[in-house]
């Protein structure tokens, strides 16, 4: 009996990658996207800093050092980019499996303050709309952009661990879904799924570990 084919949307740490190979699956990995830090200059910066992904805060502490984040109130969207931030010196005032949650956050303990969002060209406009409808200042500086890089898979899988709507997009210029079963990181990298396929498991807490448990537990 052949082993199950896992594709994963992107490389993964040895260790994450050992986990399925423990399970006995036999794993591809490639990147769909790639991540191109822009030249941007930052000015009339907020006391209250919002990262809602890991990319913007190596971006922003790549560019300026992580002495910027020092005496700042740094507001996040998941685990990987709190530990991010405080591993490069910051306090992180409060963070969020989601930009909504995270907004509703801000709104509700911190509407009169003001924020600068740090963002990619690609992010959605739930944190923004929801900010600016509750009356928050928010300023927002682009500093990192996300480039689809497509590539043509040439054995069916099994399973697909997809990690970002633009993971979907990059996989789906060169290839099919097919009868594969997709592993989704969240809700909105599932919906980018919408109407290709209802073989859709999403992971009860947005991290790559919990998305490899749920593929696992699946297929056990």
């Amino acid at each position: 009996m052949l082993p199950v084919r896992i594709l994963s949307a992107k490389k993964l740490q040895p260790n994450q990658r050992q986990y399925l190979l423990n399970a006995g699956f036999a794993v591809v990995e490639a990147d769909f996207i790639d991540v191109i830090i822009k030249d941007f200059a930052v000015k009339d910066v907020a006391e209250n800093l919002i990262f809602t992904s890991q990319n913007a805060v190596k971006a922003v502490v790549k560019k300026n050092g992580s002495k910027f984040l020092a005496g700042k109130k740094l507001f996040c969207v998941g685990s990987k980019t709190k530990a991010l931030l405080e591993r490069a010196g910051g306090r992180v005032e409060a963070a969020a499996d989601y930009a909504e949650a995270l907004s509703a956050i801000i709104t509700e303990r911190y509407r009169n303050e003001a924020f600068t969002f740090f963002s990619g060209n690609l992010r959605r406009d739930t944190l923004p709309e929801m900010l600016k409808d509750a009356g928050v200042v928010l300023s927002e500086t682009e500093v990192y952009e996300t480039v689809i890089t497509p590539h043509k898979i040439n054995a069916a899988p099994s399973g697909i661990l997809f990690f970002s709507p633009s993971g979907v997009e990059g996989f789906l210029k060169e290839n099919a879904i097919g009868n594969a079963v997709c592993f989704c990181i969240g809700t909105t990298t599932a919906q980018a799924l919408s109407g290709i396929t209802a073989n859709i498991v999403i992971a009860n807490k947005p991290s790559v570990e919990n998305v490899i448990i749920q593929c696992i537990n699946y297929y056990k």
